[in-house]
């Protein structure tokens, strides 16, 4: 897989296709539209006083690329540099390269199937998205917006926070936001806050957020005025997500912004066809409350 495979799953389907790669003796997964090539070893560069899990830099047709190695994110032991495989993925903006073992196929799963990752599965710095069960193997979907936002905070790193505007009205308006990352739920929430938008109830996934707003049924706009859903959740995601409540009678009036690190011009479309009313890609909290404003404070 030397090239970026095309997607064949429709917009909305709540499908995803992962490519399946090795590290150590655990099978691991990675949404395939996160995945630009997979390389062999190529020269890097060390960094000084860099994070211990990036092993280096490399340049890859002009671009300047950190490498962050699994095998020290996951705490087990490396192989020999000649057996590994290098996948790029493009994700919040940024692409990185990430050290893995073997890559191995590609497969078709639907986020339903996904199951919610035990303790000690999702580990301690919660690493994995879900579980998905095959008959003589489990794949763990990892969480690398989690790992790139864990690195990034040990270097200092966090949401800009967007306090210009109009708090009163900001504070009138309440918000349902899907999202399954406990430490993305932690920096959404207080960003959100701190701008203004207080009144934000959190779902760890979508599918939890549509169970709630279906309850409310025709007497939701008493309880709710918009939704922030990320793209990437067990049970359902957010394509999904907006997908039901564009095609139900009491919530397709509700506008959904979709807040994901898979928000790329390439993939714009996917969000646009099932009708979602504003897509911005993480961290650009400061589009995400723009867009909050345009659509709830300034219309």
């Amino acid at each position: 897989m030397e090239e970026k495979r095309s997607i064949l799953t429709e917009s909305g389907t709540n499908e995803l296709e992962i490519v399946q790669f090795t590290v150590g003796e655990n099978l691991y997964g990675i949404n395939v539209m996160k995945v630009r090539e997979v390389l062999t070893p190529k020269k890097s560069t060390k960094i000084p006083h860099a994070h211990k899990h990036v092993r280096g830099m490399m340049q890859l047709r002009g671009d300047i690329l950190p490498i962050i190695d699994l095998s020290k994110v996951l705490g087990v032991q490396a192989p020999p540099q000649e057996e590994e495989k290098w996948i790029v993925a493009e994700f919040n903006l940024q692409t990185y390269v990430f050290v893995v073992h073997q890559v191995q196929q590609i497969d078709q799963v639907s986020w339903e199937e996904m199951k919610k990752p035990s303790e000690v599965q999702r580990g301690v710095k919660n690493q994995v998205i879900g579980v998905i069960e095959r008959e003589d193997h489990l794949v763990l979907l990892l969480d690398f917006e989690q790992i790139v936002t864990s690195i990034q905070m040990d270097n200092g790193m966090k949401f800009v926070y967007a306090k210009e505007g109009d708090r009163t009205q900001r504070g009138k308006i309440r918000l349902y936001v899907a999202e399954d990352s406990p430490l993305l739920q932690q920096l959404l929430l207080s960003t959100l806050q701190e701008a203004g938008y207080e009144r934000v109830t959190m779902f760890e996934n979508g599918a939890e957020l549509i169970e709630q707003l279906e309850s409310l049924g025709e007497h939701v706009s008493e309880h709710v005025d918009g939704v922030i859903t990320d793209i990437e959740m067990p049970k359902m995601d957010g394509h999904h997500v907006t997908k039901r409540m564009k095609d139900h009678a009491s919530l397709r009036a509700l506008p959904v912004i979709i807040f994901s690190s898979l928000i790329t011009e390439g993939l714009r479309h996917k969000g646009e066809a099932v009708g979602a009313d504003a897509q911005v890609s993480k961290p650009e909290i400061n589009k995400l409350v723009a867009n909050l404003d345009r659509l709830f404070v300034n219309k």
